[in-house]
């Protein structure tokens, strides 16, 4: 049986082409990502079928900017051919010029069989180094290509496309010219087991003494940040004792040292802007209930490197059913306070992440259409999108909001708040909220940052994160730094007699993600990413990214504080 092979493809900047396989593999790698600029395979005058059939593709297939069409390449299982013409190609200027302009650029072609990914580059250059008569540089279009396919039994293991130096033809000059284009294919046996046909990916992603690298510096991280968090557990566990003894002896001059005992009356005043608060506690929640079900995935083997389209996919379904989360969290946060206007809150939920989201997705569309990059959404997927909203996310959104208020209970605050507020003392620069987000978000970055490397060098580079345990595990890290650093300077803050620290909780804990943002800065200035499109690419989906982790990272800390506030207050009343 035949099987067509499919194509797109893809624009990347790399130093030069190369033939090999693990090096073609890793290059590729390279710009295989959202931040590559991705084409129809047919934009460069390439031997087109009689009839061109789209391949169907799912939701997050279409998101990724996958566009799969059929080519002429005929493999059949287990038939060798040798020297097959593909077709005669007249070129024209115009062509020759496109080709040569996608090999200045180093184009690559990314192909599938049998749901395998391979690729293959448009040309090659040589500088006037190399050339005889010196007066380089030329371009050369690769006119033959041999596939070599593995397999075992009846299943294909490994397909490497592979181009032949010696089989070009000299494109440096506009003329017009006649091609003819060839392909083979050659079947070898080999003795892998088809469950282990995509290991050969995550080779080429990363050496093994990277690997070794990589784990040293997550298990020093982890050190790290157990030792912080244990010598700050204790510490504040034998200050904290030290009040309560201060509080019940009755001594007046040691009273006078426990500060935040005279924000009883007004720690658990209803914080301001109260449906903007509870609009970030739902919106946090439902993103810290989406990486978690992401995680799971991961751990059940669903998500994987090149299951095309479904990361995305998982995206869009997950954060739609978790909109009754949202809701949920919202509306009965709220109503803990106020008894009418959690309509308010809900939607503020909807809105707060989306929005934004939606905007920046509308800026890169419009860039990405203008460049006709494969990245723009058709406005049938747009409209697709759209009903799945308005139809299922926000019902579950509505849903989750009344379910919240129904169940509503009244906030129980360990003491009774006073009319008039307390005025706040004059603060020190380092006491304010910039200081403290400072030091909120540098220590957990510290201690995710070679992890967040990897991350990066996965979304935007030639790298694979193949160990979703690393990941969760430094996630895990991540709320627990979080929760710590927000405990504690929660209570610095009120031994200060500083009583609002309800917002400030939340950009406490978001900080973190300025750190990502800025670290994607640097990773950017690092990398050879370059133009509109790519540098678009990059930043409207880094501050999506870093978004999502301040609106989780915000509410994870109010709730840790929250919980802290009331238990220092609960035990100094019982005393």
């Amino acid at each position: 049986m035949a099987i067509v092979v499919h194509a797109k493809t893809s624009m990347c900047y790399i130093n030069e082409a190369v033939n090999h396989l693990e090096e073609l593999s890793a290059s590729a790698f390279k710009c295989l990502q959202v931040s590559s600029e991705t084409y129809q395979y047919y934009d460069l005058p390439f031997c087109q079928p009689g009839e061109l059939l789209p391949e169907e593709e799912s939701l997050g297939e279409v998101l990724n900017g996958d566009r799969l069409t059929n080519t002429l390449y005929q493999l059949k299982f287990g038939a060798e051919k040798d020297g097959v013409v593909l077709c005669h190609k007249k070129l024209d200027q115009n062509d020759v010029s496109k080709f040569r302009a996608a090999i200045i650029k180093d184009y690559y072609y990314q192909m599938y069989f049998d749901d395998l990914p391979f690729w293959g580059f448009v040309g090659k250059i040589e500088d006037e180094l190399w050339t005889l008569d010196g007066k380089g540089p030329k371009y050369f279009l690769f006119k033959h290509v041999q596939f070599d396919v593995l397999y075992n039994g009846n299943q294909v293991i490994e397909i490497h496309a592979l181009s032949d130096p010696s089989n070009v033809v000299d494109i440096t000059e506009d003329i017009d010219l006649n091609i003819t284009f060839t392909y083979n294919v050659r079947w070898n046996e080999t003795s892998i087991p088809f469950k282990n046909r995509m290991a050969r990916y995550s080779r080429a992603s990363a050496k093994p003494v990277n690997h070794q690298i990589h784990w040293f510096s997550i298990i020093n991280s982890i050190v790290i940040s157990v030792l912080l968090m244990t010598f700050f557990a204790v510490s504040m566990m034998q200050r904290l004792k030290n009040d309560l003894r201060k509080w019940s002896s009755g001594d007046e001059e040691e009273d006078k040292e426990v500060g935040w005992k005279y924000l009883h009356g007004d720690v658990f005043r209803c914080p301001p802007n109260m449906p903007l608060l509870c609009a970030v506690i739902g919106a946090g929640t439902q993103l810290l209930t989406l990486f978690c079900c992401l995680f799971m995935l991961a751990f059940l083997g669903v998500l994987y490197p090149y299951n095309r389209g479904t990361l995305l996919t998982s995206l869009v379904i997950i954060y739609t059913l978790t909109s009754a989360v949202a809701g949920y969290s919202s509306a009965s946060f709220y109503s803990q306070f106020i008894e009418t206007g959690w309509e308010r809150s809900i939607t503020f939920s909807a809105v707060l992440f989306l929005g934004p989201f939606l905007l920046m997705q509308f800026f890169l569309n419009s860039v990405a259409v203008s460049f006709g990059a494969t990245l723009a959404i058709p406005f049938g997927t747009i409209l697709v999108i759209i009903l799945v909203y308005t139809l299922i996310a926000i019902p579950l959104l509505a849903l989750g909001g009344i379910i919240g208020n129904r169940r509503r209970s009244e906030f129980q605050a360990p003491s009774a708040t006073k009319k008039c507020t307390r005025e706040i003392p004059s603060l020190a620069w380092y006491r304010k909220t910039p200081g403290q987000m400072f030091l909120a978000g540098l220590l957990p970055f510290s201690a995710i940052v070679v992890e967040l490397h990897q991350l990066y060098s996965t979304l935007w580079g030639y790298k694979i994160s193949t160990l979703p345990g690393i990941l969760f595990f430094m996630f895990i890290i991540l709320i627990l730094l979080t929760v710590t650093l927000s405990i504690g300077l929660t209570y610095i803050q009120l031994t200060v007699e500083d009583h609002e620290w309800w917002w400030r909780s939340i950009f406490r804990g978001g900080s973190t993600a300025v750190f990502m943002f800025a670290y994607s800065i640097y990773f950017y200035c690092k990398s050879n990413m370059s133009g509109v499109l790519q540098t678009t690419i990059f930043f409207v989906y880094n501050t999506c990214i870093c978004y999502a982790f301040f609106l989780m990272l915000g509410t994870i800390s109010l709730r840790s504080s929250l919980m802290f506030t009331r238990h220092i207050y609960h035990a100094v009343k019982s005393e």
